[in-house]
């Protein structure tokens, strides 16, 4: 199961726990019944802030909701976050720079100066 779907179930399940329906939920948060239904089954991704909406509206605390561990500071899960995105920064840079290096092997550096010397003429830089 993925995130969305694991978040999706949960907001079903506390909605289902607090007596409410989808159509309760839907004109609370101004939406169709459709459109807070495919919330639900995991078609639709939510923004923070419509997340924030659903969070206060099930009375739950986002973290809680998100299923993060609600024993550790909004702080300290903003650094641990933090040091997650930039691992994934610097592995995607690695990554860009290893297909970079593939390509100058397959087409040589002649190739790459071409190319950068026609996107300048066509006025790219």
């Amino acid at each position: 199961m993925n995130v969305t779907s694991n978040l999706s179930e949960k907001i079903r399940q506390i909605r289902l726990q607090k007596g409410l329906s989808q159509e309760n939920m839907a004109d609370m948060l101004g939406l169709s019944t459709t459109a807070y239904g495919d919330i639900e089954r995991g078609r639709t991704e939510l923004s923070v802030s419509r997340l924030e909406n659903v969070a206060k509206l099930l009375d739950v605390p986002m973290p809680e909701l998100l299923g993060i561990d609600v024993s550790i500071s909004e702080t300290e899960w903003l650094r641990q976050e933090n040091t997650r995105i930039l691992a994934e920064n610097r592995r995607l840079q690695n990554e860009l720079d290893q297909w970079k290096m593939k390509f100058r092997q397959l087409f040589g550096d002649g190739i790459v100066r071409q190319i950068g010397e026609e996107r300048e003429r066509i006025g790219f830089k």
